[in-house]
């Protein structure tokens, strides 16, 4: 669960939220994600940040108001 104030959702919070979510990612797929990405002749970070702000939608947030 991700906790969060409702009234600090600015830019700096949502960076931070895609660089939980990439760790997240790449700790979970990242060889497959490097493997797939040299297949398909596609940028690892490209598909890196797609997977990780895909991955954001999984997370049950709690807003604190």
């Amino acid at each position: 669960m991700v906790y969060l104030n409702y009234t600090n959702l600015d830019n700096e919070t949502q960076e931070r939220l895609v660089s939980v979510s990439k760790k997240d990612v790449e700790h979970k797929f990242g060889n497959d994600l490097k493997r797939y990405a040299k297949e398909h002749h596609v940028e690892y970070d490209i598909l890196l940040e797609e997977e990780a702000l895909r991955n954001l939608y999984s997370y049950d947030y709690i807003f604190n108001i």
